[in-house]
């Protein structure tokens, strides 16, 4: 009996499945979606149908000439030909087998005709299945699993197909994608495969920046990423990822020995929700800790650690080559998490309109990386902060209501103060600008009467 959910996509590969058959190829159903039919997950958000096939990349181009809607054949070298047909996207690969060369940041590929031989050099067994397609989409698929994902599966397993040195050695990205996999799966890893992966870490440097940020990316926004990231840090893998985060690993305060900062920074990434930005923001924010860690009379403390973390964060990622707006982002994040707690004594108007105009865009990601920031077991100490927070959000709403805080500025434009105190551009005009800035963030909207005032007052005070 077919799935219903796997049945529309049986009918989509039919008309492909049919044309294979006919030129004397055979094709199979590849990739997450089979390993996700298998576990009983949505099949919705599959946009991208993953197909293998003995047919060779050209013969592949023939097969599908006529019928496609497009072709590109970007990846033919590496075995894949894509086709868009009727809004729905196939990539069609050759089974293969493929191994990085020793040095090298990029892999050989050579050709197989057995699909076996394709699986065996996939990642994971739960992702080393394949259904074969025909024709007639009421006809039960034929389900390859030579290496026991099924098993796995259902035993909440993570294995290799071969051994796990040859796995990594292959391509060691899949170290890194192994975290993503325990997380997101809830598998446990198998013993053998985490020895391999500690011995095998600095494999991983031959891989390059944007695949290591791309597989970190994806395991950041699983559910709940913390038993991946201990897989990092446990097997060592994390020094050649972040390795700013081993440094972590330390005692906040060894009289009373309270929990570690790395321990507490994976608690707050679980903690806040599966946004890419956030989290990474949740992972970098406390990472200036360790540079800045000093004992005193009254304990350990770490002052100015935002500042010193913004920096690092800064240089972290531009090693993993992330965009220069998600490295604003996130080292802006990490630079103001602690600019709530500054706040003791309630929140004026003026502070109110600081914190905001600080936050800027990412006023909605700094208030949940703040929530998340408490990891206390205190529950009173847990209590108090959510109503402070609770007391700020419901602040800003007032006062956004009334003022369109969004949007701060000057009462003032550029051209408004220049016509009015005869100025050209220049540095005068700038400062002028912070000064009204500055009174609209103490005192709220002045209207244009009262600015010119205050304008006039500010001018003459300066050069007398």
């Amino acid at each position: 009996m077919v799935p219903e959910r796997l049945r529309p996509i049986l009918i989509e590969t039919a008309p492909l499945a049919e044309r294979f058959a006919a030129a004397g190829h055979r094709t199979y159903l590849v990739g997450g979606i089979v390993r996700d039919l298998l576990l009983g997950r949505p099949l919705a958000d599959a946009t991208d149908i993953d197909l293998t096939t003995d047919a060779r990349p050209e013969e592949t181009k023939d097969i599908v000439s006529g019928w496609a809607d497009h072709v590109w054949t970007q990846g033919e070298r590496f075995g894949t030909i894509g086709v868009a047909k009727a809004g729905r996207t196939f990539e069609i690969t050759t089974h293969r087998a493929e191994a990085y060369v020793p040095e090298s940041r990029k892999p050989s590929v050579a050709f197989a005709d057995a699909i076996e031989v394709d699986l065996s050099r996939r990642d994971f067994t739960v992702n080393a299945m394949a259904l074969h397609l025909g024709a007639d989409p009421a006809a039960e698929p034929e389900l390859i699993d030579p290496f026991g994902g099924v098993a796995d599966l259902g035993g909440r397993v993570l294995r290799t197909p071969r051994s796990p040195a040859e796995s990594f050695d292959d391509d060691p990205l899949r170290m890194l994608r192994a975290a993503r996999f325990v997380a997101g799966y809830e598998l446990q890893p198998d013993p053998a495969m985490v020895d391999a992966i500690r011995d095998m870490a600095e494999r991983l440097t031959i891989v390059s920046a944007e695949r290591i940020r791309d597989e970190l990316d994806k395991l950041l926004v699983v559910e709940d990423p913390s038993a991946g990231l201990w897989l990092l840090v446990d097997t060592g893998l994390v020094e050649h990822i972040v390795p700013e985060l081993a440094a972590m690993r330390l005692e906040q305060d060894p009289i009373h020995r309270h929990k570690d900062v790395l321990a507490h920074t994976l608690a707050v990434v679980a903690k806040t929700r599966p946004e890419r930005i956030v989290r990474l923001a949740a992972l970098f924010h406390d990472v200036g800790k360790p540079k800045t860690r000093s004992i005193g009379p009254d304990g350990v403390s770490f002052h100015h650690h935002e500042v010193v973390g913004a920096r690092m964060t800064r240089d972290r990622m531009r090693a993993l080559k992330y965009p220069n707006d998600d490295i604003e982002a996130v080292s802006r994040l990490v630079y103001l998490h602690l600019r709530f707690h500054t706040y003791q004594m309630g929140w004026t108007d003026s502070a109110v309109r600081r914190f905001v105009r600080d936050a800027g865009p990412l006023l909605d990601e700094l208030i949940e990386l703040t929530r998340c920031d408490c990891t206390t077991r205190n529950e009173r100490k847990a209590r108090a902060l959510g109503r402070r927070m609770d007391e700020l959000e419901a602040r800003i709403a007032v006062l956004a209501e009334a003022e369109e805080l969004a949007a701060i500025r000057p009462d003032l434009d550029g051209r408004q103060v220049m016509d009015h105190l005869g100025l050209e551009p220049g540095p005068a005009v700038g400062l002028a600008l912070d000064f009204l800035l500055e009174l609209r963030l103490d005192e709220g909207p002045l209207g244009e009467d009262e600015a010119y005032r205050r304008l006039d007052a500010w001018w003459e005070a300066r050069n007398s």
